[in-house]
Parts: structure tokens; sequence; C-alpha cells
């Protein structure tokens, strides 16, 4: 059936959602609280402290921002505890790499399930931000298969939030399902709100506009919702990777003896998760030097977008003082040449490790194509790559993917093998 707002809706043989939402509602009112909860306690992360362990999973928390960016202006009272953390480091063991040079992988695709990846961690913040000023939904935008846009929808449904998301595709599937592939499952599952629009519309009207015209219908519906931009990306997302560097810094610290690390690598997107990496590196006394590798626009955007970032917090530095940026993009954005897809079979067959297409996968491509073309800048360093998730965008490139993966027959089964019916329990 067609609903009032204009979005088809399949009315469900039966529901919970009647008592669910009351459960929910009563935890909002909880969240919306607990923002008033005494200055005096305090986290350095959501979830980097062992009350994690506990309760404090999906629940508002004072936020205090490490010491050494401490006068970042402005910073967040509170952050809403969304992710699994601190997320792992282990070394990666990664074939052809140049002498002595040794990669480790933080584990960000390790940071939940339905909300893994490098979001969550900006989300913990914006989502703190939408419950203080009493959003009743959530509005962002981004690709047909936006990793941000389905840790958005997971997450609004968390704090009994509805979801709208603004979705870019050709203009050839405008007009039709979506389809439920990858991301796309997640996001419909979870009930969020899809509008379609072009990748043509998309760039002659812009992000800003196009979610702001949403705003305007919702609040005229008297709504109160509230916008995240494309990939979480502003100066309170940033501080999700702030954070992020404190954790690093206190995963090192229980490794007595052991060094730090040289070089941060890591995807480009939407920018802010590099501004954030770039930043508490240079401010802390990590000093990695932070290498981005950017899988849309090209580096020169990037390297403003991050400094309108930096700005935006007062940090007064330089984004090309911080940060590195190359460009990674080849064919263009979600979009793969055979080589890049035969580098991420590679790896996981020979490391375990599964990267996403659109993001770790070409940053790590690019990464190894420069260690192999200059061994010499890279040799005897310790980097520390960041695994931003993405997993479900593999489900988009099965057709591409099948040539590249085999591994299967049918098990040879002699006919002088016994067989008696009832033998083998098909549980």
């Amino acid at each position: 059936m067609l609903c009032s707002s204009g979005y088809t809706h399949h009315t469900p043989t039966f529901s919970i959602a009647s008592s669910i939402n009351k459960t929910l509602r009563k935890r909002a009112v909880c969240c919306r609280s607990n923002s008033n909860l005494s200055p005096g306690r305090t986290v350095m992360a959501a979830g980097n402290d062992s009350s994690q362990l506990s309760f404090d999973y999906l629940t508002m928390k004072p936020y205090k921002p490490p010491s050494w960016a401490s006068h970042l202006s402005p910073a967040p009272s509170h952050v809403f505890s969304l992710a699994h953390l601190p997320t792992p480091i282990h070394k990666w063991n990664l074939p052809n790499l140049p002498k002595d040079t040794e990669v480790w992988l933080k584990r960000d695709d390790l940071s939940g399930m339905q909300l893994s990846g490098n979001k969550v961690r900006k989300l913990e913040f914006l989502m703190a931000e939408a419950m203080a000023q009493g959003a009743d939904c959530i509005i962002t935008i981004g690709g047909i298969q936006s990793n941000h846009c389905r840790a958005t929808a997971v997450a609004a449904k968390y704090m009994n939030l509805d979801c709208y998301l603004i979705l870019r595709t050709s203009k050839v599937l405008v007009d039709e399902d979506p389809g439920l592939t990858g991301n796309l499952l997640v996001e419909r599952l979870v009930g969020a709100h899809v509008d379609l629009v072009s990748k043509e519309e998309y760039a002659k009207i812009g992000a800003l506009t196009l979610t702001n015209i949403l705003k305007e219908r919702l609040v005229n519906e008297g709504r109160r919702p509230y916008i995240i931009p494309v990939g979480g990306s502003n100066s309170l997302g940033t501080w999700g990777y702030i954070n992020a560097i404190k954790e690093i810094e206190q995963q090192l610290q229980m490794r007595a003896g052991k060094s730090g690390f040289d070089d941060i690598a890591v995807a480009c997107g939407s920018g802010g998760t590099i501004a954030g990496l770039s930043l508490g590196s240079w401010l802390s006394p990590l000093k990695a030097k932070v290498h981005a590798y950017s899988v849309c626009d090209d580096p020169d955007y990037f390297y403003d977008y991050v400094q309108d970032l930096l700005d935006g917090l007062q940090a007064a530095v330089s984004a090309r003082d911080i940060v590195t940026i190359k460009n990674a993009k080849g064919l263009g954005y979600a979009m793969n040449t055979t080589e890049e897809l035969k580098f991420v079979k590679e790896v996981a067959a020979a490391t375990g490790v599964v990267l996403d297409p659109v993001y770790s996968g070409k940053a790590a491509y690019a990464m190894m194509k420069d260690m192999a073309k200059n061994p010499k800048k890279w040799e005897g360093r310790k980097i520390l790559f960041i695994h931003t998730g993405g997993l479900l965008g593999l489900y988009d490139k099965v057709d591409q993917l099948g040539t590249l993966v085999g591994n299967w027959r049918r098990m040879d089964l002699h006919d002088s093998i016994p067989r008696k019916e009832g033998t083998g329990k098909m549980f």
C-alpha cells in the first residue's frame, strides 16, 4: 500500500511493532534525560572503559576530549555508545612487502555487525547531538550502496528514530525498485524510507540542497528532522577519529616496550575520517604520518574539504601539512577494474582479511602499488592500515567476482562406498 507520505509500505500479516515502540520510546526518553548526567562522570571514548562490559551500550555518556585536543572548539559534550570499542589491532602478513616493512591492521570493520566500519565512530557524536536537539527523525544521503546510510539507518532505529535516506543511482534505475542487495537489504529491513535521485540530479542540485528539501517537507508535516551530511563528515563527526587516535595510543601503551607507528594508511571517501586521524596524530604523541587514498574526488578537493573541517574546529593547521592524499579512485567511485577485484581476492586468500571493493580495497591496492614502485620510501617503516569496513559492498560485485573465484567441485564418491538411507542426519 502507499502511505500518505508517498513511500511504498507493505503491511505485515502480524505485528509486534507497537509493543517494541513503547519500550523504545522509554529508552529514547531515558537517553535524552541522560544528556544531563553529572559533568564529573566522563569517558575518554564510547566503549573504551571497562563499563562497556556491563550496560553502557546504546546509552548517552558525557565526553571529555583527550588532553592534547582540549583546545579544539567546539568540542562535544556527550557521545552515544554505538560501536564495539576498542577495535583490534594485529599484524597483517601481506606478501611482497619492502625490506623490513611491517603492516598492521586496525580492524574498524569489527566495530559491530550492522553498524560496522568507520561511520559508526562519527555517528556516536552526531546521534548524540540529534538526541540532545530532540530530533524524531534522521536524514542523510549517499550512494545506492552507501555504508554510511546503512549504519545511520540502523543507529536511528536503535534510538527509536525514523530514518530518511536519499540514495543516488543511475538515471536508468531511478524509477525502479532498488532491490535488496548488500546495504539496501539492511536499510529496508530496519524500515528506512528511501528516496532515489539520479546521479545527474545529484550532481546538479547537490547533497546540501537535496537534504534541505526533504527536511522542509518533514518540518511541514510536524516532524523534527536532524540532517547528517554525506559520510557523517562534518566538524562534529571528525571527533570520531580524533578519538580513535586516543584509542590507538591506549592500545600501544598496553604493549610495553613496543614502538609506535611511522605511518597510518586509510581510504578517503568523504573526508571526515582522514581529518580526524591526521589532526589527532599531529596533536597527540603518536605523530604518525597519515596517507589517505581518495576513492572518489581528486586530492585537491579533499585537501580543501579537510581544511574546512579543521577550520571548523579552530585547529590552526594546514591540511596539506598533516596528511598526504593520493588518487586511488581508478574508474570512479564504486567502480572497479578486474585488477582491483583480483587484488581483493588475493589478499583474502593470502591473509583471511576481506577488504571491501569501494574503500579499503582500493586504498590497500594503491598502497601496495606504491610500495612496489617505490620500495625505498617504505623500507623499515611500521604502518597501521585502517580497515574501514564495507563488507556488504562486495555483494554488489558478485557478477564481476564470479570469474575470479573457483575452488569448488562435486565430491568424488566411488560406488564402492557403503550407503544406507538415514545414516546421515541433515540438521
